[in-house]
């Protein structure tokens, strides 16, 4: 009858688990600590739960003295916050869900075996005077399912070491079999963008294969190697992402990349990096490990990277737009609401080469040029590059514009910076009609967080006719920003959902409107 009426509990134990485990993968499983950090940080939604009320339920159960009564009440309990957190987990708009990877099952495994290794011990040693006592236990361990979820994250890190050693040597292996050309693709922002527009410019004469969305971590890289590069393929780009210096390193010791892009070094992750020296170095750990007959392309805009001293005998190409010493940069940069048009002046050659594309945003140009020089070095003529650069496919969340009814989004959802994002209101600045402005504000900026948001705030004011502002603790600084420009506030908006902005954007809209969404936090910034 005491496992019979757990059943209930396991129901609200497997649910909180769920939102456990997708916090830990959100919060790249743990590097740097992240995964506690967070739930330090957010104890009202970890650990100070509804489910503390449990410890009420022990306390009635401890001087009644009833099992059959204790029994029911323990079910009730948990069916009763089983079915609240259901519905509030409905209401709220999950981002970025759990994906059930091998390694999350293996999690759940171990987390599964936890409970049943205790539920073991109670069965060999129950006796119904100390009920009260097994309640305590099980209550503890809902309420500290995140310690739960961590403790089975430390005791899998042995098998999940063995599980990269052995993922990287299939890698690896392959890769020297297959023997084709590496492009490796780096940078604080703009990864993504860069490796679908190279792809989509050099697949006008090769199969060029780019590593899939967010497979750019090592472990990431080497699933896209072992089961997703066709032997077929002809060049191989993938992107490398880092959050710790070491970690581009780690993936080229086995992608052995051929040529590197840097895109850019910026602020993103400093929380982890610590310093904007670790963001520079890691990024360029790309560039030094290509070999000796290999090409880095770095942009010459970027003083970081500029600056830099690079450990590599390897070949350099530089892009530009402010600077024309370059092996490459673009002019009579020109765009709409339907793309953009601009000239490449290749130095060397004498050559300049008119483009068109799709795409919007400074941006977007720097990674064409860098693509085009990448381009070049495979011998495509100046009318391929044209052709691949027109038929460049829009990259999703990355400044794409989209018509949505009435609406004209600029959809910028994907992880904003300081760069990309003053670069975003640019863009919406050319359109024509009214524009709004959408957004939480930029993360991970360490103590320049509410700097940098304040700074943005201050931009929006000069663009924007109409400001929502998603998370009100998260967007202060923008708030402030915006205040500063003495904006109006009745032109401002604050609400704690994105989905939430629609309604209001819907009754403000005029005729001809364009709303800009400016990054789209993960659940795990949800106020």
């Amino acid at each position: 009858m005491f496992g019979f009426f757990l059943i209930s509990y396991f129901i609200y134990i497997a649910i909180k688990s769920k939102i456990a485990l997708q916090m830990l993968q959100q919060n790249f499983y743990n590097e740097s600590n992240r995964y506690l950090k967070w739930s330090i940080k957010n104890k009202y939604k970890s650990y100070i739960t509804i489910d503390l009320l449990g410890f009420f339920v022990v306390l009635i159960i401890y001087f009644l003295e009833k099992p059959t009564f204790s029994y029911l009440l323990f079910f009730i309990f948990y069916a009763s916050i089983s079915y609240i957190t259901i519905k509030k987990n409905k209401q709220e708009q999950v981002k970025k869900p759990l994906k059930i990877t091998f390694r999350i099952k293996r999690l759940i495994f171990t987390e599964s075996l936890l409970f049943v290794i205790l539920l073991i011990f109670i069965w060999q040693n129950f006796n119904s005077y100390y009920l009260w006592f097994y309640y305590l236990i099980l209550i503890s361990l809902a309420s500290l399912i995140y310690v739960v979820v961590y403790l089975a994250y430390v005791i899998n890190l042995p098998i999940e070491k063995l599980t990269y050693l052995k993922y990287k040597r299939r890698a690896k292996r392959k890769l020297e079999i297959m023997k084709i050309p590496t492009v490796g693709i780096t940078g604080s922002y703009g990864k993504t963008s860069s490796k679908n527009i190279l792809a989509d410019i050099l697949s006008v004469k090769y199969r060029a294969f780019p590593s899939p969305t967010n497979l750019n971590t090592p472990l990431g890289l080497m699933l896209t190697v072992n089961n997703y590069l066709d032997k077929f393929e002809q060049i191989f780009i993938p992107e490398m992402a880092a959050c710790i210096t070491g970690e581009i390193k780690r993936i080229c010791d086995f992608i052995k990349p051929t040529y590197g892009i840097i895109t850019n070094i910026g602020l993103a992750h400093l929380e982890t990096f610590k310093t904007e020296e670790n963001i520079q170095k890691t990024k360029f750990e790309l560039i030094e490990a290509l070999p000796n007959n290999g090409i880095g392309i770095l942009n010459k805009d970027d003083p970081k990277q500029v600056a830099y001293k690079i450990k590599n005998d390897c070949q350099i190409k530089w892009i530009g737009i402010e600077n024309k010493d370059v092996d490459l940069y673009a002019q009579n940069i020109d765009y709409n609401s339907k793309g953009m048009t601009f000239d490449a002046v290749f130095t060397k050659d004498n050559k300049t080469v008119s483009f068109e594309t799709k795409l919007l945003g400074i941006p977007n140009v720097y990674n064409i040029l860098a693509a085009l020089l990448v381009s070049q070095s495979f011998n495509l003529t100046y009318e391929e590059m044209q052709r691949g650069v027109k038929n460049i496919k829009p990259i999703t969340h990355r400044l794409e514009l989209k018509r949505v009814g009435d609406l004209n989004i600029i959809d910028d959802a994907y992880n904003s910076n300081p760069v990309g994002s003053k670069m975003a209101l640019e863009v919406l600045k050319i359109m024509p009609g009214k524009k709004i402005v959408v957004t939480p504000g930029m993360i991970e900026l360490k103590d320049k967080q509410y700097e940098l948001n304040k700074l943005f705030g201050e931009y929006i004011a000069d663009v924007a006719d109409y400001v929502i502002l998603v998370g009100e603790k998260q967007t202060k600084p923008i708030y402030d920003g915006l205040m500063a420009k003495d904006y109006h506030k009745k032109q401002i908006s604050i609400v704690n959902d994105v989905k939430l902005a629609f309604p209001i954007i819907n009754k403000i809209k005029d005729k001809e409107t364009f709303v800009l969404l400016e990054n789209d936090l993960p659940d795990l910034f949800n106020e």
